[in-house]
């Protein structure tokens, strides 16, 4: 998989493009008002309501800039073409914690669209590395910061 591209549903990628054309068109403009009324109360040197729309303004390209690179970079995944044979991204992977005999259900996503508490977690993410290429049987041993966990893939879906 290459780093720079990330695989998204086109749910997920509507929702970036709209989340983008807010900042540019909503939180832009304020943070440019702000920086003019702020610009109008004299001395810029001593000025630390200047300072601070100005750093918010730096924040916020920073923002945007981020956003534009994950939309350009982004990939569509087509859910009803995912290979449910093996672990894949947008997979639906159902895992048995076998020191704990708990199961899980998490869904493999992009690094923007994880959420643990959705039980979707990061194709990047040391749980997400393991059980890739994994299939129905199989164990994932991964290496995460308490130690060795091992989890047995029960079931694989979309």
């Amino acid at each position: 998989m290459n780093d720079n591209i990330q695989y998204v549903t086109k749910e997920t990628l509507e929702h970036m493009k709209v989340d983008l054309q807010h900042l540019r068109g909503v939180e832009r403009p304020a943070a440019s008002k702000a920086i003019a009324e702020a610009r109008e109360k004299g001395d810029l040197k001593e000025n630390a309501e200047y300072d601070a729309a100005k750093e918010a303004q730096g924040m916020l390209e920073a923002k945007i800039a981020a956003l534009e690179g994950q939309i350009a970079t982004a990939r569509i995944v087509d859910e009803s073409t995912i290979d449910t044979s093996k672990v894949t991204i947008l997979t639906k992977v159902k895992v048995t914690n076998l020191s704990t005999k708990k199961q899980v259900t998490y869904q493999i996503v992009s690094e923007t669209e994880a959420d643990l508490k959705a039980g979707k977690i990061s194709v990047t993410s040391p749980i997400g590395q393991g059980l890739l290429g994994k299939q129905i049987g199989e164990v994932a041993e991964v290496t995460a910061p308490v130690g060795l966990l091992k989890f047995k893939v029960e079931d694989i879906s979309v």
